[in-house]
């Protein structure tokens, strides 16, 4: 529940408050649980309309940039040591994603979300949460690739 906050909300500090303010809203709303689902769930979906409502009141959505990038897919062979740095990688390009893009990913790759219900948890269309999702894809291999230019760049 505590990573499910902070993918959403990017602030250590803030995401133990959602958690502590989470189970509160739990603990006073537990007749609300009617069973339908698994607690968890239940509680997963409190944790995350905290996490919102806390970037609602804190925070502006940072606006969407239009840019389109194609990358050519490229099979490597990798070992196991290489892929626990490339998800290492991945998830901290995540964390500079901007804002609406970082709630959809997280909504989608890691919390396992389909775009319905991301739609009805961000308030959004189903096409406009799809299309942030294509946005915040490409953003974030603009970011992995940058990142890799860079790198190439020192090691020269």
């Amino acid at each position: 529940m505590y990573n499910t906050s902070l993918r959403i909300v990017n602030d250590p500090a803030e995401a133990e408050d959602i958690m502590q303010e989470s189970f509160l809203d739990a603990f006073q709303r537990i007749n609300s649980y009617t069973g339908q689902g698994s607690f968890g769930s239940w509680l997963k979906r409190i944790v995350i309309n905290n996490s919102l409502d806390m970037l609602r009141r804190n925070r502006e959505m940072i606006p969407i940039e239009h840019e389109t990038l194609d990358f050519a897919v490229q099979e490597e062979e990798v070992t196991h040591e290489e892929i626990h740095l490339q998800v290492a990688e991945i998830k901290n390009a995540i964390h500079e994603l901007p804002e609406d893009y970082r709630l959809i990913v997280s909504l989608f790759l890691l919390e396992g979300y389909d775009h319905d219900e991301i739609s009805q948890i961000l308030n959004i269309s189903n096409q406009l949460s799809r299309t942030r999702y294509s946005r915040a894809r490409q953003k974030l291999l603009s970011i992995l690739k940058e990142r890799k230019l860079k790198r190439s760049f020192i090691n020269n």
